[in-house]
């Protein structure tokens, strides 16, 4: 499995492997969206263990952040390193995206 899920309270927290690139992100979108079909609302993207996001990637984040929306559910990613959030900065997923630095702020970020 490309991403490990978890729950704290009622919020989603995926956690991605190493890469969420061309051969990592239809599983990771597969599974967030069953997450969110299931009932999630609050869905948080840890990359505290990710090293590399593709296109894919960036994809599979977006396709999931619109179910989200329609289900009046939040995504936040958090604990990007450097590149990562270089190419979310560069991209304009900064400013279409909640990111937070912790995986708390993140967790607040999608409250109410």
């Amino acid at each position: 499995m490309s991403m490990l899920i978890s729950q704290q309270d009622d919020v989603t927290i995926a956690m991605p492997g190493e890469r969420l690139d061309t051969a990592t992100a239809p599983e990771a979108e597969t599974e967030l969206t069953a997450q969110v079909d299931a009932g999630a609302t609050r869905v948080v993207v840890d990359f505290s263990k990710t090293a590399y996001i593709s296109s894919a990637g960036l994809r599979a984040l977006l396709k999931v952040a619109k179910v989200l929306k329609e289900k009046s559910g939040k995504l936040a990613l958090c604990n990007a390193n450097e590149q990562i959030h270089e190419v979310l900065d560069i991209t304009g997923f900064l400013t279409i995206l909640s990111y937070c630095e912790t995986l708390e702020e993140a967790i607040a970020a999608t409250a109410g």
